[in-house]
Formats: C-alpha cells, structure tokens, sequence
C-alpha cells in the first residue's frame, strides 16, 4: 500500500505542478496558479500521514516505509529547486519568459554547485532519518521498524560516493 501511495504523490506532485504553471502562465490566472502550487507540499503531507496510520494500524515497518522517508527527504532537500526549474523551463516556453541559464560545467564555478548539491543530498539525508526517528517513535517499537531503516545503509554509501565525487571537483576541478 505505502509503495503505491509513493507512486501517487509523485504523479500528484507533477500533476499540480503543471497544472500550477499552467494556470499561470498559460490562463493568466497567477492566483489560482499559486494556489496550485501551494498545494504541492500537500503530497508530502498526505504520504507522511498515510505512513503513520498505516503503522499506528500494527504495520510492521518494511523497506517501503523507509521509500517513504526518503521520498520526503528528497522532497524537502530539492523540491523547491525542481519546481524553479519547471517554472523558468515554462515561462521561457510559453510566457516569453528569459531563457533559463545552463549550469556550470567547469572551474570553481562547477566545483563550489557541486558542493551545495551534496550539501542538498545530506539534507535529504537527514531529513529521511529524522522522518524515520519520527515513526520509530510513533510505533513505539524499535524492532519493528528494523526493517524501514534497512534503507539508509545503502543510501549512506551513495551519500559517500556522490561525496567523494561532488568535492574532487574542488581539488581537481574540471578543465573548460
């Protein structure tokens, strides 16, 4: 259940965004676009409470609890910057908006982006384990919730590698 939920408030999250920078840009209609994308965040609250019925309910935590936690994490970390991209990918298309600017691709420039990138994928980090720490707490029963924690080693070395990756570029930076 908690799997197709995720799926639902990713379809969601997309679903009021375009129809946000829709009524925005393409109705002129710049409240009820705000509206819209206000409303955004609303997946995410919708997915977190689903998670915590469904374990109050005498689930036993499982990987896609943890899915969850990460999906809010991520959520969080760089919701705001997909739906800037959207917004500046949109307008340019269909508002006459400026074209949006390319991100650097070498030099400090490239390095220091990388850097606050990593920085993002820590915050999400954080933020899954803290959502995790949350509904350990709810259930109230450690060893049932071993199992949506199972996530995080994995996740964890792909922290450390996108790590060692996003800051060897601030000691060998990439030539232009």
């Amino acid at each position: 259940m908690v799997v197709v939920l995720i799926v639902a408030c990713e379809v969601a999250f997309w679903l009021l965004l375009g129809l946000g920078l829709t009524a925005r840009y393409l109705l002129r209609a710049r409240r009820l676009g705000a509206g819209l994308l206000l409303c955004v965040p609303l997946a995410d609250a919708v997915l977190l409470a689903a998670s915590v019925v469904d374990l109050r309910t005498g689930a036993e935590g499982s990987p896609a609890h943890g899915l969850a936690a990460i999906y809010l994490g991520v959520s969080i970390a760089f919701g705001h910057q997909m739906i800037q991209w959207a917004d500046q990918r949109f307008a340019h298309r269909f508002a006459g908006g400026p074209a949006p600017g390319g991100q650097p691709k070498a030099g400090r420039a490239h390095a220091a982006r990388e850097r606050r990138q990593w920085l993002r994928h820590l915050l999400a980090y954080a933020v899954a384990a803290d959502v995790l720490g949350l509904l350990t707490l709810l259930v109230g029963d450690v060893a049932r919730m071993v199992n949506a924690w199972a996530v995080m080693g994995p996740w964890g070395i792909i922290l450390v590698i996108d790590f060692l990756i996003s800051f060897s570029y601030t000691i060998t930076p990439r030539k232009g």
